[in-house]
């Protein structure tokens, strides 16, 4: 299997979460071992997608350099890690990723109208071999050797519509599509008058965010999924997985992660060299049943 971009430019004008102003956003291919590239239009500003360039994680995953910023980058990253992208030129006019409609269904719209195009050169992939974890308190995300790419996440609210959620997701694009693209952002009332108070979160809506008052779901159309609370919760994660540059196989577990675990969960990986090892996915010499499995399920949309 070869390294991915789009087969042709496209762009999108979308709402940012927090400044609530339009966004403009193109999609550019780029060549192999290019990576994925954001770039400012309005600054002049590049800032490549890896995790020295992480600068907040406190509401989403924020990336800088130079003093340009560019936020709520997740949702946008997991509907490219789904369609094993590597190189990518994401061009926009201001600092947020528009966020569409709180999950990354139209990023995957997006990119299927774009095209996958396979380059020349060989996919490189992360493969797990030793545990790796961050805990804070009861909160935790962990890394583990397994022979596919597999999401288990837990989470506990003491809101009655969420309460205990778990959901155990093993990947391909399909499945991505079928079970997670499609799960919302959500937030609490009190929470959402916070942030606006503060100047944030003036671009959600009932259209692109679960909203709970005390008591209920606040959105008249309800839920997407059973377990759509938990659900966005892996579509972040995968979003944030794509911070290490490739894909991987192994498998990943969390109660409670966030974006922030899931930064220190990166950048520990990356700093234990005894943890992974690089794979270089050539069409002719898989290393095992299992890469190819990671391969093919890369391909199957």
């Amino acid at each position: 299997m070869n390294q991915r971009t789009i087969a042709k430019r496209i762009e999108l004008v979308g709402i940012g979460l927090h400044k609530g102003v339009p966004v403009k956003m193109t999609l550019e291919p780029l060549p192999s071992n290019s990576g994925i590239i954001f770039y400012r239009s309005d600054s002049g500003t590049s800032i490549p997608l890896c995790i020295e360039n992480v600068i907040d994680t406190t509401m989403a995953t924020v990336i800088g350099k130079n003093g340009d910023k560019v936020s709520t980058i997740e949702h946008l990253l997991s509907s490219i890690y789904a369609y094993g992208i590597d190189n990518l030129r994401i061009v926009l006019d201001n600092e947020e990723v528009p966020i569409m409609d709180g999950s990354s269904i139209g990023f995957c719209m997006l990119l299927e109208e774009a095209g996958i195009q396979e380059l020349e050169m060989p996919k490189k992939i992360i493969e797990i071999v030793e545990n790796v974890a961050v805990e804070d308190g009861d909160k935790f995300v962990r890394l583990e050797p397994n022979q596919d790419m597999v999401f288990d996440f837990k989470i506990r609210f003491p809101h009655q519509a969420i309460r205990e959620q778990h959901y155990n997701f093993t990947f391909t694009t399909q499945r991505y599509k079928e079970e997670i693209a499609r799960a919302r952002t959500f937030g609490f009332l009190h929470e959402v008058n916070q942030l606006r108070a503060m100047g944030l979160g003036l671009g959600g809506n009932f259209d692109n965010c679960i909203v709970l008052d005390k008591n209920k779901i606040l959105n008249k159309g309800g839920l997407r999924y059973k377990e759509e609370f938990v659900r966005h919760k892996i579509l972040d994660a995968l979003g944030d997985m794509c911070l290490l540059g490739m894909h991987f196989i192994g498998g990943y577990f969390s109660f409670a992660g966030s974006h922030r675990l899931n930064h220190l969960l990166t950048k520990k990986l990356l700093e234990s060299p005894t943890a992974y090892r690089v794979i270089e996915l050539a069409k002719d010499s898989y290393k095992s049943a299992s890469y190819a499995r990671q391969a093919v399920s890369l391909t199957s949309f």
